[in-house]
């Protein structure tokens, strides 16, 4: 047992960190842009030594656990812990945020309050990955919400305004069922009011309060992870925010959905899952189809790359679903690699935006001979997400099939029906990635404009992107990585429900 507040001080370092920029001189960018990497990175080398050092992964209990009194009236403490679930999204989210602060270069206006609440969103996805306490999972939740707003409505597109009441709107909707979940737990938990997560993982309820509880969560997550019907805000919010915003919310912002999905619904309510976990794969085939045809539709590029990131969070809802734990350790490495992926694509798609200004993808054509650096990591990203072989998602996809497969709870003919549609989805994608690059890259139309000739891209945005392709590449190669970090985690979380 060490007493050195490793989680408390990473948690809070980059929110407090970003209070000082304010008091940086006022003219010139460029030393808040390197003061807010060198935070990122410093938060990123104390995470890694932190889990390196003091972190066992054999053990499936809490670690690095914290526990400082609050509010003593309703037993709300500072409770912090990880375990190897969290343990992925927490070096994913200090990863993907590096990397975004290192794209938002071309950012210069307001760039201080920009990099401030890019720190800020920082220390509410840590501190919502690592909280132990369900109000304190409930106050950072909602301190990765402002930010966001923020950020899309000052510095979106065109209709950034819409776009950032649509998710404001949707985001404290689903944060409403939230708050009404967590404090009927907290309250109906037991004799004394009590919110701790280890405490209440022990609690067994009515089945019907179980599942008023369940719904609760599970609206609040379904808007995060976007979840058929409730994934509109989605494609608008990535078509208007600046990209470095938009390899945040889809490198980070929907994973918290999806943990939440599987640290609260499953760990808390294992009974009320069992019931509703054969409506989560059905919905799960039906997003993976539906997302998949609609992409192609879309004019504009980061909508259609929106789409396909709701296509791929399909998977993981699949996986949480089938309660075994081959699909539960899928999802989570889908969780990581999607993370990955989708952050790079949003990257691809802002940098030729800032070369081109072009946004609709019936505007472009022939872009392969002018920047043809972009062109090949496009086309290698985009062969990632429609899940190639080697890459990352093809084994995170090819564990959950595994999973769904060798459920016990299902029947064989739902198994092969499911497996069949799911199959469709992953015929779909291809479509709609290849299609993009096609009418991104590929053609005649040639540039006749004045500014006929870019600059391809430079070694800020080639370091970003091989950074990102180099973890993809080692996932697909060698899953281990990332499955060791949860696997006993996994087996704890499935046992719950056979043993119960």
């Amino acid at each position: 047992m060490n007493y050195f507040p490793w989680l408390t001080i990473i948690v809070v370092f980059p929110i407090a960190a970003g209070s000082l920029i304010f008091f940086l001189p006022h003219r010139g960018n460029k030393v808040t842009r390197g003061y807010t990497i060198y935070i990122c990175v410093l938060e990123l080398l104390l995470t890694t030594y932190a889990f390196c050092y003091h972190f066992q992964l054999d053990d499936p209990l809490i670690q690095l656990a914290e526990d400082y009194k609050w509010i003593t009236f309703f037993d709300f403490d500072w409770r912090l812990g990880i375990d190897g679930l969290s343990l992925g999204p927490i070096l994913l989210t200090g990863f993907i945020t590096t990397l975004a602060t290192l794209a938002a270069r071309p950012v210069t206006r307001n760039s201080r309050l920009f990099h401030f609440l890019m720190l800020a969103m920082y220390s509410g996805q840590i501190g919502s990955f690592s909280s132990r306490d369900l109000l304190l999972f409930f106050i950072m939740w909602e301190l990765e919400l402002i930010p966001v707003y923020l950020l899309l409505s000052v510095w979106g597109g065109k209709k950034r305004l819409y776009s950032a009441t649509k998710f404001i709107l949707y985001t404290a909707g689903g944060s409403v069922f939230l708050l009404i979940g967590v404090l009927g737990i907290g309250l109906y938990g037991s004799n004394e009011p009590t919110l701790n997560l280890e405490i209440l993982a022990n609690q067994s309820y009515p089945v019907a309060l179980e599942i008023i509880f369940y719904i609760g969560f599970l609206i609040a997550f379904a808007v995060k992870s976007p979840i058929i019907p409730l994934h509109t805000w989605l494609p608008d919010t990535h078509g208007e925010a600046h990209y470095s915003t938009c390899m945040l919310l889809a490198g980070i912002l929907l994973k918290m959905g999806a943990y939440g999905l599987v640290r609260i619904n499953m760990e808390l309510l294992p009974r009320a899952h069992s019931i509703f976990s054969p409506w989560f794969i059905i919905v799960g085939t039906i997003q993976i189809i539906y997302a998949a045809s609609t992409s192609p539709g879309q004019r504009n590029l980061k909508k259609r790359i929106a789409y396909s990131s709701v296509s791929h969070m399909g998977f993981i809802i699949i996986g949480i679903g089938s309660i075994t734990d081959t699909g539960l350790n899928g999802a989570i490495l889908q969780i990581i690699s999607h993370g990955f992926i989708s952050a790079a694509l949003f990257f691809l798609a802002g940098t030729s935006y800032d070369r081109i200004r072009l946004a609709y993808l019936d505007e472009m054509g022939g872009l392969a001979i002018p920047i043809p650096k972009i062109f090949t990591l496009f086309s290698i990203l985009s062969m990632a997400s429609l899940a190639l072989p080697g890459m990352s998602g093809f084994v995170a996809e090819l564990i959950v099939f595994f999973g769904i497969i060798t459920s016990q709870k299902f029947f064989l003919m739902p198994k092969i029906l499911i497996t069949f549609v799911m199959a469709i989805g992953m015929i779909l994608t291809p479509i709609y990635s290849l299609s993009m690059s096609r009418q991104m890259f590929y053609g005649y139309k040639l540039f006749n404009a004045p500014n006929s000739y870019f600059f391809d891209s430079g070694p800020r945005e080639l370091f970003v992107l091989i950074s990102i392709f180099l973890p993809v590449i080692g996932i697909g190669i060698y899953p281990d990585f990332v499955l060791s970090l949860s696997v006993d985690k996994v087996e704890a979380i499935i046992s719950n429900f056979f043993y119960r």
